[in-house]
């Protein structure tokens, strides 16, 4: 199938999607979630040829994956606007391909874990549709404008979501969410906006941008304003505040998809964008963004010790180990951003995982405090054997993708022979003391001990229920036992742009 073909079918699916749901009539739940169901089902097998063919034309020209340029697969760009040069400019490389590939599995999973929704079915999986057509767009847009285009439909449908079918204190969460990731995309644009009149050729092809070498003087503010704007998203201190109440506030398909693929926009921007096209920007100013990411890693595990909610442990568990993705980005060495990487993948699958489960638990039990909970085991041993391996991955247990991921962060962020970085690097490894704590604490209190009165005739997971989790415990333990062909082609991509760091 032709590369640039499949890249533009992928991200105009879901808006397909969307738009065939809206004939049907609103009481037709059924036939408005198998729409989804089926038309997100063709669109990762659609994912599993690209990437098939990605590593098949990427295997075949491996020496052009140390070219100090960008190398991006399937390219095909047209003028879109010309009076601004924005163009319609796509490409893929493996970084793309793979968030793609997880975008496509969590996706699938949580519209599964969201069959029992009954209220305004259409309009919730027009929305979530609509969010998952912006997060493919930005992993395929080489123009920096039509990126922030996607990003933009990728963030908007979250206020929606959050505060129609939320729980909680979902309008706040809802708005708090909103108006902190509006502001992250004001420093996003304009940087961008900096970027298109500084290089002098007044474009916003990224290809093009990555050949200029920008003034020390422009790299030094610009560099911390798109690598913020981006980071905002990625809920990097102390811009992190609206993610635990995003995270708790939002149905489970939402949630799976805010922290298992929406926040690594926001480190796929700052090592795109940020760190590939502003170099000596990023030597400036890393040793500020290393401490910065630092207390984001320490910081969500401490505060995570000290919640009683499930969603509120997953969700400061979730701003610690996001927070590992920016820092082995600010050890500034290959390994550090392979590991940054990795870690993206992980995360999102193990977020997902996490999600998916919590809200299952709370569909049966009614309640999210740990303390009222205890011998899930007995009467749920496949929700409670599911979580209790998706606490493991957490806390980085080898055979499973988080040991994968952290040991080459950690690795990468020691390898930086600089003071400060491996100070930091110390003070991130004892943050996994931490989350053994709170993780090892939670998941003995939830599925062990006595079971509750109330919890005794509760049913384990149905097996429409069954598939999603299987699917992401399978991805967890396919990437912890055979990261081989992960690693090579995040190998490949991190090249490039590790070559621009260095130049």
């Amino acid at each position: 199938m032709n590369g640039p073909f499949l890249l533009t079918t992928i991200w105009i699916m879901p808006f397909a999607i969307a738009l065939a749901s809206l004939p049907v009539r609103h009481d037709n739940h059924r036939l408005i979630k198998m729409i989804s169901l089926v038309g997100n089902l063709i669109n990762f097998i659609l994912i599993v040829v690209l990437t098939l063919q990605f590593i098949d034309v990427a295997g075949a020209d491996p020496a052009a994956t140390t070219s100090s340029s960008s190398l991006f697969h399937f390219a095909y760009k047209t003028s879109w606007f010309k009076i601004m040069n924005i163009e319609y400019n796509i490409g893929v490389d493996a970084i793309s391909v793979l968030m793609m590939l997880l975008t496509s599995i969590v996706i699938f999973c949580g519209i599964l874990a969201s069959w029992n929704i009954n209220k305004q079915v259409k309009e919730f999986f027009i929305l979530l549709n609509v969010l998952v057509a912006g997060v493919y767009g930005v992993f395929v847009s080489l123009d920096l404008f039509t990126l922030f285009l996607f990003y933009e439909i990728a963030v908007l449908p979250m206020y929606l979501l959050i505060g129609l079918w939320g729980t909680g204190r979902k309008k706040y969460a809802a708005m708090k969410l909103t108006l902190m990731l509006v502001a992250g995309s004001a420093f996003i644009l304009t940087g961008i906006l900096a970027l298109y009149f500084e290089s002098g050729l007044s474009t916003f092809d990224l290809n093009l941008l990555s050949q200029v070498r920008f003034a020390d003087s422009f790299q030094y503010w610009a560099f911390p304003i798109i690598f913020l704007g981006f980071g905002v998203l990625g809920a990097i201190f102390p811009f992190h505040t609206w993610s635990p109440d995003g995270h708790a506030s939002a149905p489970t398909a939402v949630s799976m998809l805010h922290a298992g693929v929406l926040m690594k926009l926001g480190g796929y921007g700052c090592l795109r964008v940020g760190m590939y096209l502003l170099p000596e920007g990023a030597h400036m100013w890393m040793s500020f963004f290393l401490v910065l990411v630092t207390i984001n890693v320490l910081y969500g595990a401490f505060a995570a010790i000290r919640q009683t909610d499930l969603k509120y442990i997953t969700a400061y568990s979730s701003v610690s180990h996001c927070g590992l993705v920016l820092f082995g980005f600010t050890a500034m060495t290959f390994t550090g951003l392979k590991g940054g990487v990795l870690q993206m993948i992980s995360h999102g699958l193990m977020t997902a995982l996490f999600f998916c489960l919590i809200g299952m638990i709370y569909g049966r039990t009614h309640t999210r405090t740990v303390s009222e909970m205890g011998g899930l085991m007995k009467v749920m041993p496949f929700l409670s054997v599911a979580f209790v391996i998706a606490g493991f991955a957490g806390l980085g247990l080898p055979s499973l993708s988080g040991f994968v991921a952290e040991v080459n962060v950690f690795v990468g962020s020691f390898a930086n022979p600089a003071t400060i970085n491996r100070v930091c690097t110390v003070l991130a490894i004892l943050s996994i003391v931490v989350t053994a704590v709170y993780l090892l604490r939670t998941v003995n209190t939830v599925v062990n001990g006595p079971v509750s009165q109330k919890f005794a005739m509760l049913s384990d997971a149905a097996t429409l229920e069954k598939i999603p989790v299987t699917i992401l415990l399978f991805c967890l333990f396919g990437m912890g036992i055979l990261p081989g062909w992960i690693i090579n082609l995040v190998n490949n991509a991190v090249n490039p742009i590790f070559n621009n760091l260095m130049r």
